[in-house]
């Protein structure tokens, strides 16, 4: 069906009391059945006839990892094209960008030794991190907990050993992403410190609650003028295992063996579908996640489920053929993982072709259950505008729109211009997979996948048809 909601105010759309029922216009009213109507329509549509699971399988069992630069990234690319392209998107384009080409090579080999004994253990290589050219990377351990542990030790203590960071992601954190955050800075940041005092190589605990076998992966950061020192994470069971063995025995010596190096750049595109506007076609609205994924896994939470449900968003318009006021973006990053030069790219064309783009929504926090949207914006009156629309997200799920961060990639744009949105689903499970080999399509629910593509694709019909 097409939309014929008339164009009325938006100050018109807060909540109503039910003291201020009597008070309420006849068109008031319409609007608010109107509206009540499509958004039901969508999650009956997603529910039923959803498409995103079915994608999402294929890009995660035939293709699989996607890190930037390789074979499976291209292919990702021709792959979302070709489903943009299915479902008669206005437009469907490719944009170029160049994106580094880090290479994770032959499986990492780790192990410590304390006396005679060799313990083998989980390690793989951090994202642009510099092998060990094949051969064993061999030197005794010391342990800290934390960035701030490893700048207060002198050069003497940590030169010619291997940096072991074990600091734990704190379990009080109800939101998990904060507890990531925390910690974060031991991978980010703690290998290039650990050069410049002198280490030899850095082996960080994975950012994970649980304490499972599997290493997490991730970038570092960089520092002008240094060119980094072999750095692995740790799965959190050998982590715990090295600590107790080092607390026995601090002489305990780390080995490891990587084959990973950083490869010229190499060309690779976004994937951006487009349905126009009819009223207000100049206003855009972009909805995206990021189509890269590290090697290690199947990239299904981290974000295959945002690229899917990006698309999903668009998709319901034309199943439902509503023709949206404001022109609406999908727009699928490359290279988020390890360098965000997707997002820069988008954000360039945006500012050099003077683009008005009011609002970018992002989904990539995994596929799980919605809980609420994150708004990142200093105009609160543009906070409140959004945060009147609740009511009719609550049946769906979502019950709150609060400040907060909208993504990486979109945050690639101008915040003064643009009202940046992250959707957040349940974060409880989510570092349970994050950057692991253990990312993969069979830890995905159908539904909640769906509900998470359907909220999405509703704040995207608010936003078109009331404008900011």
């Amino acid at each position: 069906m097409k939309t014929i909601i008339s164009a009325i105010p938006i100050f018109l759309f807060s909540i109503v009391t039910f003291a201020q029922k009597d008070s309420l216009t006849a068109d008031t009213i319409e609007m608010k059945r109107n509206d009540t109507l499509i958004i039901k329509q969508m999650f009956h549509t997603a529910l039923e006839n959803g498409k995103s699971y079915k994608v999402l399988e294929h890009l995660c069992t035939k293709i699989g990892g996607r890190l930037s630069g390789s074979e499976e990234a291209a292919r990702a690319v021709s792959y979302m094209k070709e489903v943009m392209e299915s479902y008669k998107f206005d437009t469907v384009y490719l944009q170029p960008v160049m994106v580094p080409h880090w290479v994770r090579g032959v499986d990492e080999v780790a192990f410590f030794k304390s006396g005679t004994e060799e313990i083998p253990v989980n390690i793989c290589a951090l994202g642009g991190s510099l092998g060990t050219k094949g051969k064993p990377l061999t030197a005794s351990v010391i342990e800290v907990k934390s960035v701030e542990e490893l700048e207060a030790l002198s050069n003497s203590d940590v030169r010619g050993k291997i940096v072991f960071f074990n600091g734990p992601m704190d379990p009080k954190y109800i939101r998990t992403f904060g507890a990531y955050s925390h910690c974060g800075g031991q991978r980010w940041t703690g290998p290039w410190i650990a050069q410049e005092k002198g280490a030899v190589g850095a082996i960080v605990r994975s950012l994970t609650h649980i304490e499972d076998k599997y290493p997490h992966t991730g970038s570092m950061g960089s520092r002008p003028n240094n060119n980094g020192i072999p750095s692995a994470a740790i799965s959190t069971f050998h982590a715990n295992q090295l600590s107790k063995t080092l607390a026995i025995n601090p002489k305990t010596e780390f080995s490891f063996t990587m084959n990973c190096e950083t490869l010229p750049d190499t060309l690779s595109y976004n994937v951006i579908g487009e349905i126009w506007g009819t009223e207000n076609p100049e206003e855009i609205i972009v909805v995206g996640g990021h189509l890269d994924a590290w090697d290690n896994g199947d990239g299904a939470h981290d974000d295959g489920a945002g690229v899917v449900q990006s698309v999903e968003a668009l998709r319901l318009f034309k199943a439902l053929d509503i023709a949206p006021k404001r022109t609406i973006r999908a727009v699928l990053f490359m290279n988020e993982e390890n360098g965000l030069k997707g997002g820069k790219a988008f954000a360039d064309s945006v500012k050099s072709q003077n683009q008005n783009v009011i609002a970018a929504i992002e989904s990539d926090a995994g596929g799980f259950t919605p809980r609420y949207f994150a708004l990142q914006t200093h105009d609160e009156e543009r906070m409140q505008k959004v945060a009147r629309w609740l009511p009719l997200f609550k049946p769906y799920n979502i019950y709150a729109f609060e400040h907060g961060h909208g993504g990486a990639d979109i945050g690639q744009l101008d915040e003064e211009k643009t009202l940046l949105i992250g959707y957040r689903p349940d974060s409880q499970r989510y570092f349970d997979y994050h950057h692991a080999a253990s990312d993969t399509f069979d830890k995905i629910n159908q539904r909640e996948l769906e509900l998470g593509g359907a909220n999405m694709a509703a704040l995207i019909y608010l936003l078109s048809e009331y404008g900011l």
